[in-house]
């Protein structure tokens, strides 16, 4: 089920899972390498596609961070570290 969430823009957008994103990108790229969509139909897929692209970026880095926080325990346990944006906590020195 999509949960609902608030664009910059005001208008309510469906916050779906990194999958179906994937999935609508896939569909926007065949139906405009079809050719077969007006030039106005072409430019609002291409908009949708780039806002769907950063989302999608935006999620593959979070989970990225996620990763990069994952540190071995005392006991040689391996414990997620909750990563909070703008903290140095699990950072390479190369990041900071």
């Amino acid at each position: 089920m999509a949960e609902r969430s608030k664009r910059a823009d005001g208008q309510e957008a469906a916050t779906t899972d990194f999958a179906t994103t994937v999935e609508r990108l896939e569909c926007l790229v065949e139906r405009l390498e079809s050719g077969e969509l007006s030039l106005e139909a072409s430019l609002s897929a291409f908009e949708e596609g780039i806002r769907l692209t950063r989302d999608a970026q935006r999620r593959l880095d979070e989970a990225e961070l996620r990763v990069r926080t994952l540190t071995e325990g005392a006991e040689g346990s391996m414990t997620l570290t909750p990563f909070s944006p703008g903290s140095e906590e699990g950072r390479d020195e190369s990041e900071r």
